[in-house]
């Protein structure tokens, strides 16, 4: 394992970081919980034992056990040697208060410590942009958490390339501190729908995290299309678009099947597995740093999608990927998200 630095936050982590939203995960209508305490930890310690030290999370996540069995695991080894990061937007302290509110970021920082059992976030990412808060007053909040050693970074998810450039001139004028790392939902067949959001990214040297990198598992090339229909897939046993009712809605489209297809192409010349190029043209990205988090529910997944650190593309194989978007005519084939 190689390590590379977090853009502007002086970290060193692992090129990939091991999501954990899958971590106690239950299926209202069929019961199922993805990713159990023991399979957590046996993940956990896959990870590790391969040098990784990126470990992602949320308050939210298993309704906090996905933070219970990390804290278990960490309770184990030297806090020190992990980069841990958590979400606050949405509320397990209060059930009255799912905002960026001073009262809300507060109490969930303190609950997302407790549940890990450690003394402080490396990272905290608000889960959301609050629109009904003034993002001055969630800023001053964080910085006086940062002050304190219980947070060291903030980050920002999912938000418009507005409302992060909005958050970065707030903190600078009033001097708290600054979005260094962002988690958007970002991967090979999708690029455009966030492109101003990773415009700002690159020119602000803010660190890139993205979330469902594979498209829930469609990058993987595990799905086959069905006849020449544009959504219809056919989906293994026990997979998530079997578990997952907003799978298709989400992940599947005509701009998808097409960079699918260059993806398992590129995937065949390198003696790669489709998973394995979907991570590598992500981390290969050339603007800014790009650190993917995976979700695997077996040792054996994350043993595979680590596989990408060995992996290499040329920039012809993955403009050919940046490409597959397109159709002769220049015109980008549509997608749902």
């Amino acid at each position: 394992m190689y390590y590379r630095r977090l853009g502007k936050t002086g970290l060193e982590v692992s090129p990939i970081a091991l999501g954990t939203w899958r971590f106690g995960k239950e299926h209202e209508d069929s019961g199922v919980v993805e990713t159990g305490r023991k399979e957590a930890h046996e993940l956990l310690d896959a990870y590790a034992e391969a040098g990784g030290n990126f470990i992602d999370t949320a308050n939210g996540y298993g309704r906090g056990d996905s933070e219970r069995w990390i804290g278990e695991w960490l309770a184990e080894r030297d806090r020190e040697d992990y980069v841990v990061a958590s979400k606050c937007f949405w509320s397990q302290e209060s059930r009255f208060q799912e905002n960026l509110s001073r009262k809300n970021v507060r109490a969930e920082v303190e609950g997302s410590l407790d549940r890990l059992d450690i003394d402080y976030l490396d990272i905290l990412y608000l889960h959301r942009f609050d629109d009904e808060t003034p993002i001055e007053k969630t800023l001053r909040t964080v910085d006086d958490l940062v002050s304190e050693g219980k947070v060291h970074h903030v980050g920002l998810s999912t938000a418009d390339a507005w409302k992060l450039t909005k958050g970065l001139w707030k903190a600078d004028v009033n001097n708290y501190e600054a979005f260094t790392v962002t988690q958007p939902l970002f991967h090979a067949a999708y690029y455009e729908d966030v492109a101003e959001y990773l415009d700002v990214c690159a020119d602000q040297d803010l660190a890139v995290v993205p979330y469902s990198p594979l498209a829930g598992g469609f990058l993987t090339g595990k799905y086959e299309r069905v006849g020449d229909g544009t959504y219809e897939l056919d989906a293994p046993e026990d997979t998530r678009a079997q578990l997952d009712e907003m799978f298709e809605a989400w992940y599947v489209s005509e701009r998808g099947w097409h960079v699918l297809d260059a993806v398992r192409h590129v995937a065949e010349e390198v003696d790669a597995t489709p998973a394995q190029v979907a991570l590598r043209w992500l981390m290969d990205q050339p603007d800014f740093t790009c650190v993917p988090i995976v979700g695997a529910r077996t040792v054996e997944q994350l043993e595979e999608n680590l596989g990408a650190l060995d992996v290499t593309i040329s920039n012809e194989q993955f403009q050919r990927i940046f490409a597959a978007r397109y159709d002769e005519d220049g015109n980008l084939y549509k997608t749902n998200a």
